[in-house]
């Protein structure tokens, strides 16, 4: 070996040594939902913009497509996904250790921001004779898959009417990808869906056939609302779908973006700023997002504590105190 080789060599030896330890890459995943609802293109619009920035912050995002609310929970709970999307009322149900997680609070669940409003939505074949709640009783009704947003809204419902799944003809269990063609198909008379507006769901269900959004009021949701502080009355505007010009009176509930305390406060700042440093874009990744504001997804439909990380986020920007 040549001596101006040796010292080529040794030249880049020591630069190595001298230059700064390369960014350690971090890697998080959020759980969404089915692929035609609203959840999984927010995880997609939260992923793109973390990884816009990856080069500053070392974090890369993906997203998983998944059984919905209760599995994220329960997912980042077993410390398999570090971030979910998620209900206002599961993250509430987690956090306080009841309904579907009764006597066993997730104390580790921390909230990161709230995202688009999501009415609880029925939608019935127009031949079916379905115009409110109460006439889905004797009817083939898809009640969601376990571990769904939508079958836990549903569940607390029926409770508080006095139903049971007995009080329909059919009581299918199909994931939300799957029922909008089988409402079109004439397997069932109406589905049920916790979802944000305008949804590729329930596009697909008024496009594909003859179809109507059920009002879903009355006593039962009127003590649901005053119950809980995670319940509001919400409208689904006329004129969004197919064949429903007019306004749609339901009740509803957030998205919620929530994550655990065993993910680091700098991950969970890093995706925050992501989102917040570029909310105009953000707002413009999907129509649920129009009407958001900064202060309203930092504050609304929050039950478990602040994940330090967002939280401290959110104190920099003066956000909070």
């Amino acid at each position: 070996m040549t001596k101006s080789l040796k010292l080529g060599f040794a030249g880049l030896a020591a630069a190595a040594l001298m230059a700064p330890a390369a960014m350690a890459e971090e890697f998080i995943t959020i759980g969404t939902g089915g692929v035609t609802g609203v959840y999984y293109p927010t995880g997609g619009a939260i992923c793109r913009l973390v990884n816009k920035g990856r080069r500053d912050h070392g974090i890369r995002c993906s997203v998983e497509s998944t059984g919905g609310s209760v599995y994220n929970v329960e997912t980042i709970k077993a410390g398999e996904l570090e971030f979910g999307v998620a209900q206002s009322d599961i993250q509430y149900n987690a956090s306080n250790g009841v309904v579907q997680f009764d006597g066993e609070p997730f104390e580790g669940l921390r909230a990161v921001f709230s995202v688009h409003p999501e009415p609880f939505t029925v939608v019935a074949r127009a031949d079916a004779g379905i115009s409110t709640f109460e006439d889905l009783k004797g009817k083939r009704v898809n009640i969601g898959n376990p571990g769904s947003g939508q079958r836990a809204t549903m569940e607390v419902l029926m409770e508080k009417m006095g139903w049971t799944s007995d009080d329909f003809a059919l009581a299918s269990e199909l994931k939300a990808a799957e029922q909008s063609a089988a409402l079109c198909d004439n397997q069932i008379d109406a589905m049920v869906y916790t979802v944000g507006h305008p949804s590729g769901s329930i596009q697909e269900a008024t496009t594909a056939c003859d179809s109507v959004l059920v009002e879903v009021s009355g006593d039962a949701v009127n003590a649901l609302v005053e119950e809980f502080p995670f319940y509001s009355v919400a409208t689904i505007p006329g004129g969004m779908y197919r064949g429903n010009d007019e306004d749609t009176t339901t009740f509803g509930v957030r998205a919620t973006l929530v994550t655990s305390d065993a993910v680091s406060d700098e991950a969970v700042m890093a995706l925050t700023a992501a989102v917040f440093d570029n909310f105009e874009d953000f707002k413009g990744l999907h129509p649920a997002f129009a009407n958001l504001t900064p202060e309203e997804m930092a504050t609304q439909s929050l039950s478990a504590p602040l994940h330090p990380g967002a939280e401290a986020y959110y104190k920099e920007k003066g956000m909070m105190e």
